[in-house]
C-alpha cells in the first residue's frame, strides 16, 4: 500500500455495451438482466465525445458471448462520427488476430482481449508484436477469486488473476481491464481490494471496472495507482455526470 502513487495520465472510459445493435447494460454480466438504453449507439457516442470523452469502450455482447465479432459496422460509424480525437476501446468476441486486425483497421485505437487470453498467451503474444503493446490490453473479468472469459458463463473456467497477469506481462501486455462481476452494473462502488493487490504487483497498467458510479470511486481507483476507470451504467442513469466524472479522472 505505501508504494503506490496517484496515477498520471489517467483514463476515463464511458462504455457504450452493443446487443442486437442496442446500448444496454448488464446486471452481473447477466445477460437475463439487461437493460436497453438506447436504438442509436453512434448518437450515444457523440453525445460523449462532445461532453469531453476521450475515449470510449465499446463492449460487443453478442461477440463475448458467441466468440465472433458482430458489431463491426457499429465501431466503425462510432469512430468516423467522434474523430480522431476520441480513441476507442474495442472489446468483445476478438478471439483471432483476424478479428483484432479488423478491428483495428475499423477505427479502434485498442482492442481488448479476453478469453483468448486467458486460454493461452499465443493470441496477446501476436497482437502485441503486430500492433505494439499500447494498442492491445487484457480484460481480466474476475468472479469468486478467478478471472474467467466465455461471456462471463457460469461454470467457465478460471485462472487466478494474479498468475494471468505475471504470465501475460511476460509477453509484453501492459494494460489490463479488470471487472470485480459480482459489482459489474449494481453502482455499489469498486472493489478497491481486488485492484490494489492487483495494481501492487507492479506489472502493467490496471484500468478499474464494475461498480464505479461515482466521483469518490474514481479518485479512490486513482488514488491506488489504476490507470483508468470504466464507467457504464451510472451515466445513463444519471447518477454520475460525464463532465464531473472527467473533471475527477483529470485530478
Amino acid at each position: 500500500m505505501g508504494g503506490r502513487r496517484l496515477a498520471s495520465d489517467f483514463e476515463l472510459l464511458p462504455a457504450i455495451d452493443l446487443r442486437g445493435g442496442l446500448v444496454v447494460r448488464l446486471e452481473q454480466g447477466d445477460f437475463a438482466r439487461e437493460t436497453a438504453f438506447s436504438t442509436d449507439p453512434v448518437a450515444v457516442a457523440t453525445e460523449f465525445a462532445g461532453i469531453g470523452a476521450t475515449w470510449l469502450h465499446v463492449v460487443d455482447l453478442d461477440g463475448a458471448r458467441s466468440g465472433l465479432a458482430a458489431h463491426g459496422d457499429v465501431v466503425q460509424r462510432i469512430a468516423a462520427a467522434v474523430g480522431p480525437s476520441v480513441r476507442i476501446d474495442r472489446a468483445g468476441g476478438l478471439r483471432s488476430l483476424e478479428a483484432i486486425d479488423e478491428a483495428l483497421n475499423a477505427g479502434a485505437s485498442r482492442v481488448v482481449i479476453g478469453t483468448a487470453a486467458l486460454a493461452d498467451s499465443g493470441l496477446p503474444a501476436a497482437a502485441v508484436a503486430a500492433h505494439g503493446s499500447d494498442r492491445v490490453a487484457v480484460a481480466l473479468d474476475v468472479r469468486d477469486g478467478l478471472a474467467i472469459g466465455e461471456g462471463w458463463r457460469s461454470g467457465a473456467p478460471g485462472v487466478r488473476p494474479k498468475d494471468a497477469i505475471r504470465r501475460l506481462a511476460g509477453i509484453g501486455v501492459t494494460t489490463f481491464e479488470v471487472t470485480s462481476i459480482v459489482r459489474d452494473g449494481l453502482l455499489g462502488g469498486p472493489d478497491i481490494g481486488l485492484l490494489g493487490d492487483l495494481v501492487d504487483i507492479g506489472l502493467g497498467r490496471i484500468i478499474a471496472s464494475g461498480g464505479v458510479a461515482r466521483v469518490h470511486d474514481i479518485e479512490a481507483v486513482r488514488r491506488i495507482g489504476c490507470a483508468g476507470a470504466i464507467v457504464g451504467r451510472a451515466l445513463y442513469d444519471g447518477s454520475l455526470d460525464l463532465g464531473d466524472a472527467l473533471a475527477a479522472a483529470a485530478g
